[in-house]
């Protein structure tokens, strides 16, 4: 009986072994032919021209005023090298989301471009057909750029999938024009998601499916046929694929592109604070927080959320009803959220949460305004302290004339930092203006040790202090020793 039960043991997990095995198997694509053909007459190469004037001036072969120097200027002439201007071009990708001609393509593709001309893939024994474009809107923060064209039939076009499905592991495939060889496919896999590399909007898939230059603005497919990415970026140490692309997440590219094609141009809202990450070793010196989560305020100027009661040095935890992450998690939901719309904003303060209702602003006009620094009165004094490994020192008329101050700003000045100092590894300086400390205003050496007594005697491992540098403000959390 044993031996019997053992047996059955044996070919059940023989049987499991084979059932994984099997499901892989269904799972791994055999071919990427069929999903080729059929997405393949929606993806574009994209030639763009610019003229590019040739500098003038003196020949930089010989010095000026040197008698070859009218030699060399008719050589030059000669050989077409003279001060005329020339066309200079350049390839990309794109993939056409309408039958009515929308192109999608990146930015930086014909951002300096005076002609741009669409070759579309021939197929089915046709021979290739080439359409001008024209510049519908483009969004450098995201690099994503609106063409249109006009074709005498329908197009073929793909649609948007959700990037936001996507996992590590699954399989996509690319398409473009690679270093100008026409059309071309390669496929990989979602190597990572979530990945920024430099603006506040990134929201880039990482995949090894080969993208090299030429491929920019060509989609990122899934295996249903659905655009989850435009291929933007590689990293490579020679300008080759080495198997990590970037591709800017659909769920992004949706919003702009609707944008663009509705105005021409984006149009996102704007809450109007300046805020940083919540740190770690900032949670304990804030009440009513357990975990490092949200975005804290570090500079209310005047805009929407000033007008709704936004104050430095709330935490916000929630925007129009989803959790806050963190700094870069709440850009990207008020860059989404329509202009002009009231939203409710939870925020912690002084250990209590607190709901408000914003109005959204747009970004775009607000850009250029210069964040305002909160006023505070208070005495100045002509002493120093040594605290925390800071030497500080109160705001005095010279200082401020020294450190361009706002005639606003008041505080302690960090006079000197003690190289070992927990203080100078969390990046403090000299010059640094210490404003605020366990999210009260400063004015005086005695009230940074009042609040250093406040925060010890309840209990408190570290205070936070907001420090200003040139302007731009942030939060520091110091550990308290006895």
């Amino acid at each position: 009986m044993p031996a019997l039960r053992a047996m059955w043991l044996t070919l059940l997990a023989v049987l499991f072994m084979l059932a994984q095995t099997l499901s892989a198997q269904a799972r791994m694509p055999e071919s990427f032919a069929d999903l080729a053909d059929r997405v393949s007459p929606a993806v574009v190469n994209i030639t763009t021209s610019t003229v590019v004037a040739t500098p003038g001036g003196p020949n930089p072969i010989v010095p000026e005023g040197s008698p070859f120097e009218d030699f060399f200027r008719e050589f030059r002439d000669r050989q077409g090298e003279g001060d005329r201007p020339r066309r200079s071009s350049a390839l990309g990708s794109g993939f056409v989301i309408s039958e009515d001609g929308y192109i999608v393509t990146n930015n930086h593709v014909i951002e300096t471009a005076d002609e741009i001309l669409i070759e579309f893939f021939p197929g089915d024994g046709q021979p290739m057909t080439e359409l001008p474009a024209e510049v519908i809107g483009t969004d450098p923060n995201t690099d994503i750029a609106v063409l249109k064209v006009e074709a005498d039939q329908p197009l073929k076009f793909v649609s948007f999938g959700d990037s936001d499905t996507m996992r590590v592991g699954d399989w996509v495939m690319a398409m473009g024009n690679p270093l100008g060889q026409g059309f071309s496919a390669s496929a990989g896999i979602v190597s990572a998601r979530n990945r920024a590399l430099r603006g506040s909007y990134d929201d880039y898939i990482q995949t090894d499916a080969a993208i090299n230059r030429g491929n920019s603005g060509g989609p990122l497919f899934n295996m249903e046929g659905e655009v989850i990415g435009v291929n933007t970026a590689i990293l490579s140490p020679n300008g080759g694929s080495i198997g990590i692309g970037f591709s800017m997440a659909a769920n992004v590219v949706v919003n702009v592109v609707d944008q663009l094609q509705k105005y021409g141009e984006t149009r996102r809202g704007w809450l109007g604070v300046r805020i940083q990450d919540v740190t770690p070793d900032m949670v304990d010196a804030i009440d009513g927080l357990d975990t490092a989560r949200g975005a804290m305020v570090t500079d209310v100027p005047d805009g929407p959320a000033r007008e709704a009661g936004v104050l430095q040095g709330d935490v916000i935890l929630s925007f129009d009803g989803r959790d806050v992450e963190d700094t870069r998690a709440l850009v990207r939901q008020v860059g989404d959220t329509e202009v002009g719309k009231a939203v409710r904003v939870v925020v912690l303060r002084d250990g209590n949460t607190e709901t408000l209702r914003v109005t959204l602003g747009r970004r775009e006009e607000a850009e250029g305004a210069v964040p305002a620094a909160q006023p505070g009165d208070g005495p100045e004094e002509p002493s120093e302290i040594e605290m925390m490994g800071l030497t500080l020192s109160p705001v005095t008329d010279d200082l401020r004339d020294d450190l361009d101050l706002d005639d606003s700003i008041t505080g302690l000045v960090v006079m000197d930092v003690d190289a070992t100092s927990e203080a100078y590894e969390k990046g403090l300086r000299a010059g640094d203006v210490i404003t605020e400390a366990g999210q009260e205003k400063l004015a005086s050496v005695s009230d940074l040790q009042e609040r250093v007594e406040a925060a010890q005697e309840a209990g408190r491992k570290s205070l936070l202090l907001l420090v200003r540098r040139a302007g731009d403000p942030r939060f520091v959390a110091l550990s308290l020793t006895d």
